[in-house]
């Protein structure tokens, strides 16, 4: 089915479900780009082992388009070889909110480009370093209106007091995630 986006041609959406160490990722886009990353909202946390599962597609290989596909790769060596996700290149994205000029987008390139793995930034550091330090509150707004959670990675946002604050998978998921990248972070050292 073709869903028309506000202005620009029609995209022809394509569906792709990962299954990852944190449950089902719904992940969909067209040929020019990913739309949207869905998390599983989590209640309980993975334990250890299945934290190891490999991450595989299970809907929609078959109709990939190249941006899925590099969102897929680039999702898989996150959970397992996140090493990698550096080398890896990142998939073209085609939301309107990252099309449009805005503090949002800044916002959310902003942390896509200067908050690496493993890090972790304050509401407040990331207005700052998005050139507004009084904005913390439209931060806040921005990640919540993020359409590609963890490779823009609204995860690494917490509150100045340490505490993690809110996240669209639930605030267990974002305890796993930043946990996951602190273990290892720590095997690269």
């Amino acid at each position: 089915q073709v869903k028309s986006k506000q202005g620009g041609s029609p995209c022809k959406e394509k569906h792709v479900v990962l299954l990852s160490p944190v449950g089902k990722i719904e992940i969909s886009g067209c040929e020019t780009g990913v739309h949207e990353i869905k998390l599983p909202k989590m209640s309980v946390l993975p334990s250890g082992a299945e934290s190891s599962v490999a991450c595989e597609v299970c809907e929609g290989a078959e109709e990939m388009t190249e941006p899925l596909q590099q969102c897929t790769a680039w999702l898989r060596a996150y959970f397992c070889e996140p090493a990698t996700t550096g080398t890896l290149p990142l998939p073209a994205f085609h939301h309107p909110l990252l099309q449009r000029d805005s503090f949002t987008r800044q916002v959310l390139w902003t942390l896509l480009n200067d908050v690496k793995f493993g890090e972790a930034v304050s509401y407040k550091q990331l207005a700052d370093l998005a050139g507004n330090s009084r904005a913390a509150r439209a931060v806040g707004g921005a990640m919540r209106s993020n359409p590609v959670p963890i490779i823009i990675p609204c995860h690494r946002v917490i509150r100045s007091s340490g505490d993690t604050g809110n996240y669209g998978g639930g605030h267990l998921l974002k305890e796993w995630l930043l946990s996951h990248e602190k273990l290892q972070k720590e095997k690269l050292a």
